[in-house]
């Protein structure tokens, strides 16, 4: 049997004609940057996430940087994130003049520690305190990040805060959608995402109308009102018509694949522990070698809407176990065999091996599973299967 890491044919044949229909439309009118199409896609994301304003951008990458240069933050600035992420986030903060200041995560969630934030925050002179100016906490796999412990940090240090829920669409934290608890949340419509487009795209959004209004300028060359006024240098970033019409479409599919993932995720969780790969017991799964994998956690008040399923494999042996279900025709990912900090591009951080022991740990031990909508129980059944007689071998 065959199991890919992902499989978009599936869906896109499920929702061929309406994709067909919603193209031909933008063909059809010849307006192909900005227009009506992208300015309906941001009126329902930001309905979608409980928030008042949403600007279409042309990557995810391009969302953070400039909802960095919205709040200000520029050369010699300082800017807290998480050292186990996708490279776009730290580098969104060089690419502004800025300083990425790694912090460590949470070994359950994989999302910033709140604790490490305080106690980094608390060990600055008051020099240099005055240079960190916000937090970049990453919803990594699709769960929200600890954000009531964070703003209380942001709010007592005077920070902004702007969310990376790139990976997060549809994820929720005490019933708040993700991208709406922080200052500015930033999206990814990469093909591969829960909600991804044909090509780049990216979008942002805020309940500010100040900031709002800044991001629009900024992803526009920085025009005001007049097309050939421009009040600040921008960037041209603009979500282009066709990626607008193709999103609109599967919008209205995201939560039902959301739910779809959920399953697919409890499912797996079922399967790991009736092969005793994984425990009933959370304390046991956690603290006891006798099982090799531990699954992921989801915390409470949560809706983890599983961009990825991402497992840790005990007593070194990932990356074999990565080996071998290649060779039964599974596809597996490492996110992420690095961390930021250990980059050679950001070696001028200073950092060395063992500054973010949590991280480091989680890099060597994560491997994420298939865990598509379309995906099906007898798919998962042979993952689990491959992975048993790997560890019995």
């Amino acid at each position: 049997m065959r199991v890919p890491l992902l499989d978009l044919k599936e869906q896109y044949g499920k929702i061929k004609d309406e994709i067909s229909l919603a193209i031909e439309e933008v063909v059809n009118s010849q307006c192909f940057i900005l227009g009506p199409k992208v300015e309906e896609l941001e009126r329902e994301i930001a309905k979608y996430c409980g928030v008042r304003f949403a600007v279409g951008v042309a990557s995810g990458s391009d969302a953070l940087i400039i909802s960095l240069r919205a709040i200000g933050v520029g050369y010699g600035d300082m800017v807290i994130t998480s050292p186990f992420t996708f490279f776009a986030t730290a580098g969104a903060i060089y690419n502004v003049g800025a300083r990425p200041v790694f912090v460590d995560i949470n070994p359950d969630t994989f999302n910033l520690d709140p604790g490490k934030i305080s106690q980094f925050l608390r060990s600055l002179k008051r020099e240099d305190l005055r240079k960190v100016k916000a937090i970049i906490p990453v919803h990594l796999f699709g769960q929200i990040a600890e954000m009531d412990d964070i703003l209380r940090i942001a709010q007592e240090f005077g920070l902004k805060v702007i969310e990376d829920a790139a990976q997060a669409i549809g994820a929720e934290y005490n019933s708040q959608r993700a991208g709406s608890i922080g200052d500015l949340g930033c999206f990814s419509f990469f093909p591969s995402k829960n909600l991804g487009g044909y090509g780049d795209g990216g979008m942002i959004v805020t309940n500010d109308e100040k900031l709002a209004e800044k991001v629009k300028m900024l992803h526009l060359h920085g025009v005001n009102k007049s097309k050939y006024e421009h009040l600040i240098v921008g960037y041209n970033s603009r979500l282009d018509a066709l990626q607008a019409s193709i999103l609109k479409v599967k919008l209205k599919y995201l939560d039902e694949w959301s739910e779809k993932r959920r399953r697919n995720a409890a499912y797996y969780n079922e399967l790991f522990k009736e092969t005793s790969l994984s425990s009933n017991s959370e304390y046991e799964a956690l603290n006891s070698s006798k099982y090799p994998v531990i699954l992921p956690r989801v915390s409470k008040g949560r809706r983890h809407i599983f961009n990825q399923y991402t497992i840790r494999i005990r007593r070194n042996k990932r990356d074999g176990l990565k080996k071998f279900l290649e060779k039964k025709g599974v596809g597996t990912a490492i996110y992420y065999p690095l961390p930021l900090h250990l980059q050679k591009c950001f070696c001028y951080l200073g950092h060395k091996e063992g500054d973010f022991p949590v991280a480091e740990k989680a890099s060597k031990e994560v491997l994420s599973l298939p865990i598509y909508p379309e995906l099906t129980n007898e798919m998962q059944e042979y993952v689990v299967q491959r992975i048993r007689e790997y560890f019995r071998s």
